[in-house]
């Protein structure tokens, strides 16, 4: 069964709320990393933009991290609310559900940051893990090209996910595999969001 009603407005405007979620994310990213004092795309996590914990010890770098705490926590609250919107537009299927947990993990992400602790790591962990499963089952909702697209684009991340875990890093450091892996999966945001707004 289809994910949407042709024409359905919801459909659009959760389309748009994605598009919107990932789009903002992508550029504070590099807003808030130029912002960062010496950040490293390949020593540092993405998470050390909102607070830098190493041992017992944690840096903050204003305005750095409230940029990227509250731009993560506004991707979270949109893919939430689109999540929903797709759910009311009539979907029976597992992909709002999988892109509603990733929203709340991102939430997560940026309510509790690396001084957080376990809290942290299980936002993050929920965010990366459910947004690949939500990838790899969009081809339960896209057409065309795209069907390929979007699940490859989920099971590459889930892929970069496992090596970030591992330590594997391969020479790209662990900043370096963790941001192939965000950016598949906010690229794929992208993507869904134009694809879900062109359906109305």
């Amino acid at each position: 069964m289809e994910l949407w009603r042709p024409g359905s407005s919801s459909t659009s405007l959760a389309g748009l709320l994605i598009f919107i979620g990932c789009a903002q994310f992508l550029i504070m990213l590099v807003v808030s990393s130029s912002l960062y004092p010496g950040y490293s795309i390949s020593h540092n996590y993405i998470s050390d933009l909102g607070a830098t914990c190493r041992g017992s010890s944690c840096i903050v770098f204003q305005p750095s991290s409230v940029i990227f705490n509250t731009s993560v926590s506004l991707l979270g609250y949109l893919l939430v609310v689109a999540s929903i919107l797709l759910a009311r537009s009539g979907s029976k299927g597992i992909f709002a559900s999988l892109l509603l947990i990733s929203g709340l993990g991102a939430i997560g992400v940026g309510i509790f940051p690396e001084s957080y602790g376990m809290l942290h790591s299980i936002s993050a962990l929920i965010t990366f893990l459910f947004g690949g499963l939500a990838a790899i089952t969009s081809h339960r909702i896209l057409e065309g090209p795209a069907r390929l697209i979007g699940p490859s684009m989920g099971v590459l991340a889930l892929l970069f996910l496992a090596l970030f875990i591992l330590g594997i890093h391969m020479g790209l450091g662990p900043g370096g595999v963790e941001r192939i892996l965000a950016y598949l999966e906010l690229l794929f945001g992208v993507m869904l969001g134009g694809y879900l707004m062109s359906r109305s």
